[in-house]
């Protein structure tokens, strides 16, 4: 048996000795912080009330989805920018407040957004005109600006729209 052989099989044997042996303290202090900073899978709906009982109006915002689910509450949507191109596809950015709860504890957080979706045409005016035809948009949180239950939030969540049912579901991570 050669020398290089030799030293691999002891190195082999090192590890197996120590990787199996049975204090795996260390490894699993390792494991219990990363799994503390897991993030939380988040789902519901969301819904557009004719009579907008999050008063958008009064928050200033172009419009309020009402929260169903995890995220229980009022989401504000703030326009910043938007275009349409000629055969209706219409891209929005902007920001937003959420005022709400998770698991029956309030607070809010803000995210950037970025809206994209088909319609049955747009006017020289860049607003979308006519029915959607599908939609979905990507929703960051704003680092430093949760309250609340949501103080220290991060995270990510997204809206497919259900055309067919008139509504707005999400899913989403978020670490606490």
């Amino acid at each position: 048996m050669n020398s290089k052989t030799f030293i691999c099989l002891i190195f082999c044997a090192a590890l197996t000795i120590f990787g199996c042996s049975k204090d795996n303290s260390a490894r699993q202090s390792a494991s219990d912080l990363s799994n503390a900073s897991a993030a939380t899978q988040v789902s519901g709906v969301g819904f557009i009330y004719a009579d907008d009982p999050c008063d958008a109006v009064g928050q200033g915002a172009a419009f309020a989805l009402t929260l169903t689910g995890d995220l229980e509450g009022c989401d504000y949507f703030f326009i910043d920018e938007f275009e349409c191109s000629p055969g209706g596809t219409y891209r929005e950015k902007g920001r937003e407040l959420f005022v709400g709860t998770y698991k029956g504890q309030s607070g809010t957080f803000r995210t950037t957004y970025r809206f994209e979706g088909k319609y049955e045409g747009c006017p020289e005016n860049g607003e979308p005109l006519g029915a959607e035809i599908f939609g979905r948009c990507q929703h960051p949180i704003v680092e430093g600006s949760g309250t609340g239950i949501f103080e220290g939030i991060t995270g990510r969540f997204n809206f497919i729209d259900d055309i067919e049912a008139g509504n707005y579901p999400y899913k989403g991570h978020l670490k606490f």
